[in-house]
């Protein structure tokens, strides 16, 4: 359910494709992503025949120093991305835990569905500049298992960067007032939660702030598309045109907008120059963020 936009775009970028390809979706689950961003830099034919659609947060596990990350960020090639999206920590309504002062005082568990996902990497960052008592559950496969689990009362909740799908797939969660947001990763205040303070709010120290905006350049890229790195220029030109045609897509719009889902795209010329500009963050504020991650 989840990953509904990402299929949706592999089924209409075929339209826009001379030839009009038939385009065969397939989930490679593992490493919260890292294994397929592995797969498509070593593995995958790089003739343009197969493209990929990972989590936002895998593009920059090199820079993290994560031990399972098998690939250099910047020979891929990016096609563009499909939404911008804010971190966020969502928790069932009976968790102790309801508020930003009270994940400063009180331990709450989150899911998630690998090390290399946001649902690892945003508590880490939480617990080691604010001292929030984060403990990640991981292990699941899907966000749709944690999502489960909430429900259940295994979990207290999750972060990531989920809120526009988490409204869409649970819109009564929210209605109903079963799901609370004691914060947003994010530089300012959300229009529709205006009482849900953005940890920039209660950053002291410059050092701190730098390592949060580097941290946060991967929300400006959600569901990042991309081709191996060997493909033929002109052929990434041809994909990325077809990312941009797809976006522009009445029939795409619609299928989106069926699905109460929500697109913000990016073109893969501004993505590409967004992470080498990322990855030449200043080498203590990057060694900063390494630690903050903890080399997950």
């Amino acid at each position: 359910e989840e990953h509904r936009p990402r299929a949706a775009v592999l089924v209409h970028i075929g339209g826009h494709i001379a030839g009009r390809p038939h385009v065969i979706v397939q989930s490679m689950p593992g490493a919260g992503g890292l294994l397929a961003a592995n797969y498509l830099y070593a593995s995958a034919p790089q003739d343009g025949t197969t493209i990929g659609i990972i989590n936002s947060t895998v593009p920059f596990a090199p820079l993290w120093g994560s031990k399972g990350a098998r690939f250099d960020t910047l020979k891929f090639n990016w096609l563009g991305t499909l939404d911008r999206a804010e971190g966020v920590c969502t928790l069932w309504h009976t968790s102790p835990v309801k508020t930003w002062s009270d994940m400063l005082l009180k331990e709450l568990t989150v899911g998630s569905i690998g090390a290399g996902s946001e649902m690892e990497l945003y508590p880490a960052m939480l617990n080691k500049l604010f001292a929030t008592r984060i403990k990640v559950v991981a292990g699941y496969k899907a966000g749709s298992d944690i999502d489960l689990a909430i429900e259940r009362g295994e979990l207290d909740g999750r972060c990531g960067t989920h809120l526009t799908s988490f409204k869409a797939l649970h819109p009564g969660w929210f209605a109903e007032r079963k799901i609370l947001v004691p914060v947003i990763i994010a530089e300012r205040r959300r229009a529709d939660l205006p009482d849900t303070p953005a940890v920039m709010e209660f950053v002291r120290d410059e050092t701190t702030r730098q390592q949060l905006e580097l941290m946060m350049v991967a929300q400006n890229m959600d569901r990042p598309v991309l081709a191996p790195p060997g493909v033929p220029a002109e052929r990434v030109k041809e994909l990325r045109a077809a990312f941009d045609a797809t976006m522009a897509d009445h029939a795409f719009r619609a299928d989106i907008e069926k699905r109460s889902l929500h697109i913000d795209p990016m073109r893969g010329t501004d993505m590409a120059a967004a992470y080498t500009k990322a990855f030449s963050f200043p080498p203590e504020i990057i060694s900063a963020v390494r630690d903050v991650m903890g080399a997950k």
